[in-house]
């Protein structure tokens, strides 16, 4: 008997070759070569030649371009990431660590929308026996909710034919195996050959699928990148598992606005959506405390208000810098602008700098809300009550404009702020009511108006 063939899969970017390397050639990834066996010629070509069906030239401004049909989901927080709700024959994938709530999510919303379409939830990991306690734990009523419990990729798609529901979920792609391979569930190979046929399958029959995706210790999903890129959505939960709060992302959406994030409180029913996220992230003070200033973020198209935290405290010879839900490296940029252009040293001190509530904010025009919460804590001086600041602070001092701010302001006047402290660009031309705008062009010019202040 002939001996099978070998080949070696990157569990990275999902590139093939015929012998073990430490380096991927492809990715250039290490230690990312999985074996697997390899499939016989023409398999590929014979399952993939309907996906080849050539479509006529056609002039790009002559194709009609109707907008799209949303159905919502009956989760507003969901529908917000979606950017509107769910389209026929779109493809979303999900990932998340376990426990954070995908199933609970996924399992409300096919609920919801049982009532207006034919859904279909597809388990791998659970017993219907589990979902249907799941579902009667969460209060839904799930009269109109069809449930397969199955692996086999075949007889998926088997039922979905049948079936023919507007709404699949796969619960989830890492359990699914394809019988025309004979790698294990979860190889790189199985979850690219199930997830490129579940695609066609939507594309074709015009469901919205949806699939559960397992994530890697670092947080990223699991398989190849591939994955990410076949699909026409990509959320990500995010969040504490000992917190109730859960935070949606999209960080793909070919049908709306990436960054978009939907927020969630995990409650005794289920996740609810919050319409108020700021007030998650804002700490409760009876007074003014040293340290703290609230930053105006933007996360897609919602302007959010954060606390940010900063505590300064002596560190001897070997001071530590620690942020939690900043980037280390652009606080210790902070730091040296602080110290060059404000005067401001920090050089034997500890400085701790924390985003109230676990939101993670990667947009620089955090950088002088973080840089006034470090003077703050430094000289033991709390900034006034309702005050918040946002902007982008250059390497020379000076403090760039970010992006949409009239929207920032007058999110923050909604709720009550009274102060703002905004670069020069993002001053309003008519004066907003309730707020006071202090417009700044450089660093130390907002450090020398918080002293007055």
């Amino acid at each position: 008997m002939a001996k099978e063939k070998s080949v070696y899969t990157c569990s990275e970017c999902g590139g093939t070759s015929p012998r073990w390397l430490g380096k991927c050639p492809h990715c250039q990834a290490w230690n990312t070569l999985e074996e697997g066996i390899a499939e016989p010629s023409g398999g590929a070509k014979h399952r993939y030649q309907s996906l080849a069906r050539s479509q006529p030239v056609a002039t790009l401004s002559e194709i009609d371009a109707a907008d799209i049909a949303r159905t919502p989901t009956g989760q507003e927080e969901l529908d917000r990431v979606l950017g509107g709700g769910i389209v026929a024959g779109g493809v979303v994938l999900i990932g998340g660590d376990p426990g954070i709530g995908k199933s609970t999510l996924l399992l409300q919303a096919v609920d919801a929308l049982s009532k207006q379409m034919k859904v279909l939830y597809v388990t791998g990991e659970e017993s219907a026996a589990q979902v249907a306690l799941r579902a009667r734990r969460l209060g839904l009523d799930g009269s109109g909710v069809r449930v397969l419990a199955e692996i086999n990729l075949e007889k998926i798609q088997s039922t979905i034919a049948a079936e023919q529901p507007a709404f699949c979920v796969i619960d989830s792609i890492q359990t699914l195996y394809s019988e025309q391979l004979t790698s294990a569930p979860g190889s790189v190979a199985q979850v690219r050959e199930c997830a490129a046929q579940l695609t066609r399958s939507a594309k074709t029959g015009g469901a919205t699928m949806v699939l559960v995706g397992h994530v890697t210790k670092d947080g990223s999903l699991a398989g190849p990148r591939v994955l990410e890129h076949i699909v026409d959505t990509v959320l990500y939960f995010e969040g504490d598992t000992h917190s109730s709060f859960r935070l949606v992302r999209a960080i793909k959406n070919r049908y709306g606005a990436v960054n978009e994030i939907g927020v969630f409180a995990m409650t005794e029913r289920g996740l609810k959506g919050v319409s108020n996220p700021s007030a998650i992230f804002l700490s409760t003070h009876g007074d003014p405390v040293p340290g703290a200033c609230v930053l105006v973020t933007l996360e897609g198209t919602r302007p959010m208000l954060v606390e940010i935290q900063a505590l300064v405290d002596s560190g001897g010879p070997s001071p530590r810098r620690l942020s939690v839900g900043l980037d280390r490296d652009r606080l210790a940029m902070m730091l040296a602008v602080l110290h060059r252009h404000a005067g401001i040293a920090c050089m034997d001190q500890d400085v701790f700098v924390n985003a109230v509530g676990g939101v993670r904010i990667s947009e620089p025009a955090a950088d002088l809300a973080v840089m006034l919460a470090i003077q703050s804590s430094l000289r033991g001086k709390p900034l006034p009550r309702g005050f918040l600041a946002f902007g982008e602070v250059g390497l020379a001092g000076e403090v760039r404009p970010a992006p949409r701010g009239q929207e920032r302001l007058k999110e923050a006047a909604k709720l009550g702020f009274s102060v703002a402290l905004v670069p020069t660009a993002n001053a309003p031309k008519k004066p907003i009511e309730g707020l006071t705008i202090h417009a700044v062009d450089r660093i130390e010019q907002a450090i020398e108006l918080m002293r007055g202040l």
